[in-house]
């Protein structure tokens, strides 16, 4: 699949690449702890050093999700969170870092509820560059899929442990932005997958797509972003970041910067400054 010249996607995972590195993919929960304080937390996501950022949009029943980002869903919701805000974070967002790709993740109740086409366009006018939704399959892509690559924004497929050849053709078709490989079978935080199997299965997407091999779930430390770093083309961390996000609330912006530079400084094989 070709990018397009100005697909931010792209060109954050060909940045660190030219840099010999993974790109640095962080999950937050949109509306956590308000709606009002997630701006916040996005800038120093990228101040930390972040390449591209997932943003979740809150749901009642998160099943793909562990404690961490469950209670993060409740917060966000307790909060009064909308997609209505989702929409105009991510808009602000935009205007703030007009280089820095954005991505929605989350379930398909909340994107297709108003209708495919009303919720693609509406991402695609708020700035947002791919979905991911881990609940519609590929054999039902047409909930969804044909309206987000009308409006020019990614469909970013899952693919997991029992994905295999056979499966792999269909987790692809339509696909675009990158491939996001779930690392365990499982919720997201609890367990991290052993770094051959991990290995082993970047080896066995690469051999079937272009598309960069984004690797998620379970990874919360430095040292495992960087092991992984070192075999797929992006790392994704999500439940450490919430976590410190629970901790601190309206805080939580300066420890989650900090968090994510020790995550980029893993990445890019050298020690943090003290």
């Amino acid at each position: 699949m070709t990018a397009h010249k100005d697909d931010r996607t792209a060109s954050a995972f060909a940045r660190a690449r030219a840099q010999g590195r993974a790109a640095l993919s962080i999950f937050i929960t949109g509306g956590d702890p308000t709606p009002a304080h997630t701006g916040a937390v996005l800038d120093a996501l990228v101040e930390g050093g972040a390449d591209l950022i997932e943003l979740g949009m809150p749901f009642t029943d998160p099943m793909a999700d562990g404690p961490a980002i469950q209670a993060a869903n409740l917060r966000a919701l307790s909060a009064g969170t909308k997609t209505t805000d989702i929409l105009a974070i991510a808009t602000a967002f935009r205007t703030r870092h007009p280089d820095v790709p954005l991505i929605l993740m989350g379930y398909a109740n909340p994107m297709i509820r108003r209708g495919a086409d009303w919720f693609a366009q509406a991402i695609k006018a708020a700035g947002v560059d791919g979905v991911i939704c881990v609940d519609i399959p590929t054999e039902e892509d047409d909930e969804l899929g044909p309206a987000l690559r009308a409006a020019g924004v990614h469909f970013i497929r899952l693919a997991t442990p029992t994905t295999d050849a056979a499966r792999l053709p269909a987790v692809l078709q339509g696909s675009g932005g990158f491939l996001y490989y779930v690392s365990v079978a499982g919720i997201t935080g609890k367990q991290q997958a052993a770094q051959a199997s991990i290995e082993a299965a970047v080896a066995h997407l690469k051999s079937g797509t272009d598309l960069p091999i984004a690797v998620g779930f379970g990874v919360r430390t430095p040292e495992q972003a960087a092991a992984i770093g070192k075999v797929a083309d992006g790392v994704v961390v999500g439940s450490a970041i919430v976590d410190l996000i629970g901790r601190y609330g309206a805080d939580a912006p300066p420890h989650v910067k900090d968090y994510v530079a020790s995550l980029r400084a893993a990445l890019e094989q050298k020690e943090l400054a003290r």
